[in-house]
């Protein structure tokens, strides 16, 4: 499976542009001051969808044969990049079958389903599902979209990145979530095609570790997965987007969930948008890495906004 390069993304950006506007890259005075760094947030979470797996899925649908599209696509997500593929599916007439967990956030759960994808729960975790999802690729020949080791997929989550360096140039530090990793993986792609000296840090959850211990270790891994923030709950590790992040990530931070749902509460209160626990990452690797970003200008991905009144709720209900 060969790696994306930045020709595949700026590919992606034409294929996309027709489909999805750019998301905004906004300044905030008070989370800079609270970093000590000047600080932007790239709202993925403005996407129609509610993240930026989006554009990867209309970038792959948009390039599927006839045959893969006569058979319909399948794909295990916890939900975003369930809905990235089910919305894509709708926009090129193809169908689509979304394996998620038995406890799949609801609202992304619905969104699947009025998008026009089958959705079938199975199992307690995104492992359970995605093993259930490759089962059904060999028994009913559905063309399989991994949520990480697609070209295609990294190729067109990288155009976020790619938006956010022409809005501005004189970025230092991206800070991006990190589940399976395409997002990062991308990220990685376009900063060092656009200047080697931005650095990339992924962000993971302690309680779902898997991108994280491969990326030091250098090998593929398997760990527990109990996160809240389903849009990290992953306990694999991926070979695409690790071949990426090995070569080019400059750093990878973790933090727990609490972290995760204080980081919630700053984002709706500084930005006043909403935020999932994944998209709320960035801000909570920054946290921790404050000393580090002081004085530098640092970009935020804010990557996903799907998240319940109940989550919600608890996020709050800390203040």
């Amino acid at each position: 499976m060969r790696e994306p390069t930045f020709r595949d993304v700026l590919a992606a950006r034409a294929r996309i542009r027709p489909h999805l506007d750019p998301t905004p890259l906004r300044p905030y005075p008070r989370l800079s001051g609270l970093l000590g760094a000047d600080v932007w947030v790239k709202h993925e979470n403005f996407q129609p969808t509610g993240s930026f797996k989006v554009r990867g899925g209309v970038n792959l649908v948009s390039q599927l044969t006839e045959e893969e599209r006569s058979c319909g696509v399948i794909a295990a997500s916890t939900g975003n990049h369930g809905q990235s593929i089910a919305y894509a599916a709708r926009l090129f007439g193809v169908q689509a079958t979304i394996c998620a967990p038995v406890g799949a956030n609801r609202l992304k759960v619905a969104s699947m389903r009025d998008l026009g994808a089958e959705v079938i729960l199975h199992g307690e975790d995104y492992d359970a599902a995605r093993e259930h999802c490759e089962q059904l690729v060999h028994e009913r020949g559905y063309r399989y979209v991994h949520s990480s080791n697609e070209p295609l997929l990294i190729a067109g989550v990288g155009t976020y990145t790619l938006e956010a360096l022409e809005t501005r140039s004189d970025l230092e530090v991206i800070l991006v979530p990190v589940g399976g990793g395409s997002g990062a993986a991308g990220a990685c792609i376009v900063a060092g095609a656009v200047d080697p000296a931005i650095a990339v840090i992924g962000v993971q959850s302690e309680a779902a570790p898997a991108a994280y211990q491969a990326w030091r270790r250098g090998e593929a891994v398997r760990t527990e997965n109990r996160t809240r923030a389903e849009g990290l709950a992953t306990g694999t590790s991926f070979d695409l987007p690790q071949r990426i992040l090995r070569e080019r990530l400059d750093d990878f931070v973790l933090v727990g969930d609490e972290e995760l749902e204080a980081a919630v509460r700053l984002m709706v209160e500084n930005t006043r948008t909403l935020v999932e626990m994944a998209g709320a990452a960035a801000l909570a690797g920054a946290i921790r890495l404050r000393e580090r970003l002081a004085g530098k200008r640092v970009c935020l991905v804010s990557s996903g906004g799907n998240i319940t009144p109940e989550q919600l709720r608890s996020a709050l209900s800390e203040t």
